[in-house]
């Protein structure tokens, strides 16, 4: 095993937060690393495309929804087994249709704030949640 570097996966991550103070998580389907466990939805960014391109492809593909602006919260890395992310987390506010699974995964609305009601959460979700927490405070 050498210790080359290994390559940055761009990652965008959309939190969709409703009127209600509820957040949105997708479970990923079978066939997908990490199969079952929950998520915010988003996806990889193709080369050339801006941050709030890839939310707005990934989140009409996932989800059949079209945002109309995002903020950023935070940028974090994670280093799974299968791939190295750099994830570019934002905020979505407004969007026009209602969610659904589109790749046949489960949604699941979370309480802002409350403890997630599903399990298992993939280990990059925690520090997203844990920063989304302090917009509450």
């Amino acid at each position: 095993m050498s210790d080359s570097i290994r390559a940055v996966t761009e990652v965008a991550a959309g939190i969709l937060l409703d009127a209600e103070g509820r957040y949105l998580l997708g479970q990923r389907p079978e066939g997908k690393p990490y199969a079952g466990y929950w998520e915010v939805p988003g996806g990889k960014i193709e080369s050339g495309e801006s941050v709030f391109a890839a939310l707005k492809r990934e989140l009409q593909e996932e989800l059949g929804i079209d945002i109309e602006s995002s903020e950023e919260l935070v940028v974090l890395e994670h280093d799974y087994p299968h791939a190295y992310v750099r994830l570019h987390v934002s905020i979505i506010r407004k969007w026009t249709g209602i969610p659904r699974g589109c790749e046949g995964q489960a949604l699941s609305w979370q309480l802002l704030g409350g403890a997630p009601t599903v399990e298992p959460l993939l280990p990059a979700a925690w520090p997203m949640l844990e920063k989304l927490k302090l917009l509450k405070a």
